[in-house]
């Protein structure tokens, strides 16, 4: 092997002090579209915020506009979403990463869940009208809606909870092996708290995405949040509602009503980075009891 020269170096550093520019600035230009989007968005919506916009249901007659019934159909299906998609796709990333052997089998569902992910939400809408609504004869409800909305969600999860597996240094198993553990002893108490980052990562992803869904949910789950919620818990999720992303589509591109997007929006905002908060405050704490 050649030793590197003087002049050789001398020749590298410009073209690595350009390549770290390029980074710092790509960094810092993200940085500023992400605090611009926000703030463009909280500066708009945030005058919206009334106590009735909050509070109340649309109504018709009164020509006067609410965004409870869209806030609640929100949390459920994303409550439902993840409470479903995340025990499926910690299971499916246990299984392929610690379980199955046959490396052709896990190839075939490693391709499998890729493909689902760049799947477009419409044909999963079609799918979840035809499977869900008609098939299972679920209707057209939030329970069709959360179901459609975790087959969105599942192969992010698996995908990104794999990674989060494969990262677990083999010592960490080799050394619960030898002091006699189960298998199933080592993953519940030494890859999962290990993968806890990937978990959280996965979650913040998925909520995202549910958060931003609409072409689906049109078709599964209703276009319209007029009406409260009524009945008991099973009974609202059986019935049709729009979720805050589908009204602000029809509130801003339908009727062009461009303030109450804003408005939307900066609710929407707000539910995501309380989630995000939660989520992480909760991995915290998850963490901070595992080094005890």
């Amino acid at each position: 092997m050649k030793p590197v020269t003087s002049i050789q170096v001398k020749r590298r550093r410009p073209l690595e002090k350009l390549m770290y520019a390029l980074i710092y600035f790509f960094s810092i230009a993200i940085l500023a579209m992400v605090v611009y989007f926000i703030v463009y968005i909280l500066w708009n919506g945030l005058p919206m915020l009334t106590w009735s916009f909050l509070s109340t249901a649309p109504n018709p007659l009164e020509d006067t506009i609410g965004i409870l019934p869209a806030i609640i159909n929100t949390l459920y299906i994303i409550a439902l979403s993840i409470l479903i998609s995340v025990p499926l796709g910690v299971g499916g990333a246990i299984y392929l990463n610690e379980y199955a052997k046959n490396k052709r089998v896990i190839r075939v569902i490693e391709y499998t869940t890729e493909t689902l992910a760049g799947i477009p939400s419409i044909i999963f809408g079609v799918f979840g009208y035809i499977f869900f609504c008609t098939f299972l004869n679920l209707k057209v409800s939030l329970l069709s809606g959360a179901l459609t909305l975790t087959l969105m969600v599942l192969p992010t999860i698996i995908r990104t909870m794999q990674e989060a597996l494969k990262s677990v240094p083999k010592s960490y198993r080799e050394g619960a092996a030898g002091l006699g553990t189960t298998k199933w002893h080592t993953i519940r108490t030494i890859l999962l708290p290990s993968a806890m980052p990937g978990l959280i990562t996965s979650i913040i992803l998925a909520v995202g995405r549910i958060v931003g869904e609409s072409a689906a949910l049109i078709l599964v789950s209703g276009g319209s949040a007029i009406y409260m919620p009524r009945g008991n818990l099973g009974q609202q999720l059986m019935g049709s509602g729009a979720t805050l992303s589908v009204e602000l589509y029809r509130y801003a591109y339908s009727r062009g009503l461009n303030d109450v997007g804003f408005g939307i929006a900066a609710v929407l905002l707000i539910i995501v980075l309380i989630l995000n908060m939660i989520t992480r405050f909760i991995s915290y704490r998850l963490a901070k009891k595992n080094e005890r």
